[in-house]
């Protein structure tokens, strides 16, 4: 206890002012201190409060266990769970995972405030059917990351679930993704798929009420996904379905990144009638040539003009939004090989050993399956049904029988045809 020259009075060991308590303590508080502290007794001294444990969000821990690998090691793991081609799209994605998730750990690890980090990523992925959009995002994100994500097929939804469903029930599927976890839902991923659906101009949907607030032609929803993809708080229903008066929940969208992805058929079409043009500034009458095919490479100088994007029906607002436009290639012969070998061809080959029937398929009959599916322009999904229905025959004979033998796919005068060589009983 401090003396002064004073001897009746002590200084506060906490504010070394003057005080008069005659507290017996090792250490002196003034009054004012000591209403601070939250009391001291003054006979038996001061009070020993145990200090509450600071508990961290689960949500919290599941970022700190969220690995943070580079983006060459994703983009190879992405090959070994037997994702094939799209070598530009497949960088540009590796590398936005990985700034996610490094953004993530920045902010709720290093407590750095995510005013001084870049912004989140919002990406636009523009393809033909079966290039392997969504397919990325569901290995990338459920199957390696691990992170609360969901893939929304955005034609169901309106803009106030007039007709449709309510535009915010997206959030609510991730929420549902997380485990019911609003924060750990906070730090998701969120796939808008046929995001070209929502363009005006090439929507059927026509109404007395087209234009009011009750819209399912398009605009609305884009309108409603304009605050959704910016940094903003959301009031999220906790039920699916029209739910004004249901009970919700506050969900920030700072840090979930949404991935939309498209074909845009005939985007292709409208740059090529938006190009052709005179140098008077006439447009020139299309040509009676010109056909766009459904299996198409977008230009960086097509995907990178938003009138052109307005002209297909989309708000330029909406289109800002997004951080990176990334285009994925029509899959070439070698891809489709690949994914015809790796993918495909063994799920059936065990399949069928499952059944009892070994499954034989030729280097012939593979380019044959290759070839035919680049014509029918559906990409990777046209190997898989080009299969099915050769194999729907004898699948449905045998499966199930007791047999045992051999399956043999051949071409014969220009079809695939199935034998069976039948083994022991």
């Amino acid at each position: 206890m401090a003396k002064f020259l004073d001897e009746n009075k002590e200084i506060c060991s906490f504010c070394h002012e003057y005080t008069d308590s005659q507290a017996e303590v090792k250490l002196v508080a003034c009054n004012k201190c000591e209403e601070l502290l939250g009391g001291i007794n003054k006979k038996a001294g001061m009070r020993n409060r145990t200090a509450k444990p600071v508990t961290e969000p689960a949500f919290v821990r599941k970022v700190r266990d969220l690995p943070l690998v580079s983006p060459k090691k994703i983009y190879d793991i992405l090959e070994k769970h037997g994702y094939r081609g799209q070598e530009t799209a497949r960088k540009a994605v590796s590398l936005m995972a990985y700034r996610h998730v490094k953004r993530l750990k920045k902010i709720y690890m290093e407590k750095i405030d995510r005013k001084k980090l870049p912004h989140k990523f919002n990406y636009l992925f523009m393809g033909p059917t079966g290039c392997g959009k969504t397919y990325m995002v569901e290995l990338l994100f459920n199957k390696i990351l691990k992170l609360p994500n969901i893939i929304v097929d955005i034609t169901t939804f309106s803009e106030t679930g007039y007709i449709g469903e309510d535009v915010t029930t997206i959030l609510t599927r991730l929420i549902n993704a997380a485990g019911g976890d609003h924060g750990w839902a906070s730090c998701g991923i969120v796939c808008i798929d046929e995001f070209d659906k929502l363009a005006t101009s090439r929507s059927n949907a026509r109404f007395s009420g087209e234009g009011t607030t009750k819209d399912v032609s398009g605009l609305g929803v884009q309108r409603e996904l304009l605050k959704m993809l910016e940094s903003t708080q959301i009031l999220v229903p906790l039920d699916y379905g029209y739910s004004a008066y249901g009970q919700k929940v506050s969900l920030s969208t700072d840090d979930i990144s949404f991935l939309a992805c498209g074909a845009f058929s005939g985007f292709k079409e409208l740059s090529f009638f938006k190009s052709d043009t005179s140098k008077m500034g006439l447009v020139k009458a299309p040509k009676a040539t010109f056909k766009e095919k459904i299996a198409v490479m977008f230009e960086e100088t097509e995907i990178e003009n938003v009138e052109i994007f307005q002209s297909y029906g989309f708000l330029p607002e909406l289109l800002g939004r997004f951080t990176r436009f990334v285009p994925f290639e029509p899959l070439d012969e070698k891809t489709l090989r690949r994914i015809l070998e790796d993918n495909v061809i063994d799920k059936f080959r065990e399949e069928f050993i499952d059944e009892g029937f070994e499954l034989d398929i030729t280097d012939e009959v593979i380019d044959y399956i290759v070839k035919k599916s680049i014509k029918r322009q559906t990409g990777a999904r046209g190997l898989t049904s080009i299969l099915t229905k050769c194999l729907e025959d004898v699948a449905f004979n045998t499966f199930f029988s007791g047999r045992h033998g051999r399956i043999s796919v051949r071409i014969e005068e220009g079809r695939l045809v199935t034998k069976l060589k039948k083994g022991d009983a």
